[in-house]
């Protein structure tokens, strides 16, 4: 099998590749020629004491990690691929209480209880609400006339579905938005956010949602904080088991959600022959291949637990693993014409949502119906929404993230 043909020292969690592209054409090299290839990087650099990790790109072999979790542990060096090299390994363990950073069976425990907020009926029971929501979002913004696509429409709804699902009161959103982009944000300089700003967000909004949880034990209400931890009998999360929840909707529910819309809606208006499509037919697989087409989480990473082989590699035990999404779903053996961007593609076996396995996204069908409801009533309020700008990419190792995407609402 002949070498890939990569830069000297090119890295697939350097943080400056994502801030202006994801990697597809280095992915397409791997997959053709290395599909499990060991990535060196200088001692240290990513937070962990070791000198790299193996990149895993084929569809195949990323849903053979994900579904294998005593072979490739989430829980080892958390599903965090690269930390900054400051990062100290006290800091790291701490992110080990975080649901996508354990192992079963604690993740199922945690699972159990906290998926009694994610059930086909719990959903339901939102869509109106949401729908609501959606057209008053969309129709804020096309008051303005144009502007920052992200924060007027991307943002919001993902934000709202959040308070409206935990019963977070609607006015600390806001809050909500600004803890969440300060964790995620500490790798890009632009917005002067460090290490400390991201870890002191973190343990505020965790502090915010413990309060919350102890409010509802003594004085319990109609919503899922008191299903979650202010029953009677037993299996319910501590309040600080739902601090770390919370944490993790904030991320894992809204900055991909956001995202996912955000490079939907570009996605529309660089292939205006799909806008025209979804216009017209309102495709019930358009959110799917905007998932997949997104991916906004490129990678997270899983640590071998024991001598093992993948793809032909030979990976020891202690070893880091990357499971790069966004590889997986530009897979041509499993897509066809995985590049274009086709909102009636059927089947749509992406990743999008993780490889299956314990850690498959708990919120699926909420990101689902967010970004039907939010497409919907941007076709029918501001069809003739155009570009003005391109979009503003965030500085990151593992989100594929977007800052600002300027528009004209119509």
């Amino acid at each position: 099998m002949p070498c890939p043909a990569l830069p000297e020292g090119f890295d697939f969690t350097d943080p400056d590749v994502y801030r202006s592209r994801v990697p597809l054409p280095e992915f397409a090299q791997l997959r053709r020629t290395a599909p499990v290839w060991w990535n060196a990087q200088s001692h240290g650099i990513a937070g962990f004491d070791d000198d790299g990790y193996w990149v895993v790109t084929r569809h195949q072999d990323v849903k053979e990690v994900s579904t294998k979790p005593d072979v490739f542990s989430a829980n080892l060096n958390t599903s965090i691929i690269r930390f900054n090299a400051s990062m100290t390994r006290e800091q790291i363990d701490v992110q080990k209480l975080i649901m996508l950073n354990m192992d079963p069976p604690e993740h199922t425990r945690v699972r159990q209880i906290v998926q009694r907020g994610f059930t086909p009926r719990s959903i339901r029971a939102l869509e109106d609400a949401l729908r609501q929501r959606a057209t008053r979002i969309v129709a804020g913004a096309r008051a303005n006339g144009s502007g920052d696509f992200v924060t007027d429409v991307a943002c919001e709804l993902p934000l709202q579905a959040i308070a409206e699902l935990i019963g977070i009161p609607q006015d600390d959103r806001a809050r909500i938005f600004d803890w969440s982009n300060k964790m995620v944000a500490y790798d890009d300089p632009e917005l002067a956010i460090t290490e400390e700003v991201g870890s002191n967000a973190a343990m505020e909004l965790i502090s915010y949602a413990m309060n919350l949880a102890a409010a509802r034990k003594e004085c319990p209400a109609q919503d899922i904080v008191s299903q979650l931890v202010a029953a009677e009998d037993e299996g319910n999360l501590g309040s600080d088991e739902f601090g770390f929840f919370v944490l993790l909707l904030a991320v894992a529910g809204n900055e991909t959600t956001r995202n996912a819309i955000t490079h939907g809606m570009h996605a529309f208006l660089t292939h205006p022959e799909q806008w025209e499509l979804y216009k017209r037919e309102r495709p019930a697989t358009a959110a799917e291949e905007i998932v997949r087409w997104a991916t906004p989480v490129v990678s997270f990473q899983r640590t071998a637990t024991q001598d093992t082989e993948l793809g032909g590699a030979r990976i020891k035990k202690g070893q880091r693993v990357g499971i790069f999404y966004s590889s997986a779903n530009n897979d041509p053996e499993v897509f066809d014409r995985p590049e274009a961007f086709d909102i009636t593609r059927d089947p749509n076996p992406h990743l999008g949502f993780g490889g299956g396995g314990p850690h498959f996204c708990l919120g699926k069908s909420l990101a689902v119906l967010e970004i039907n409801l939010i497409f919907q009533a941007i076709a029918d309020a501001m069809p003739d929404i155009s570009l003005t700008g391109a979009p503003r990419r965030l500085r990151s190792a593992w989100l594929n993230g977007v800052k600002e995407l300027r528009v004209q609402y119509g």
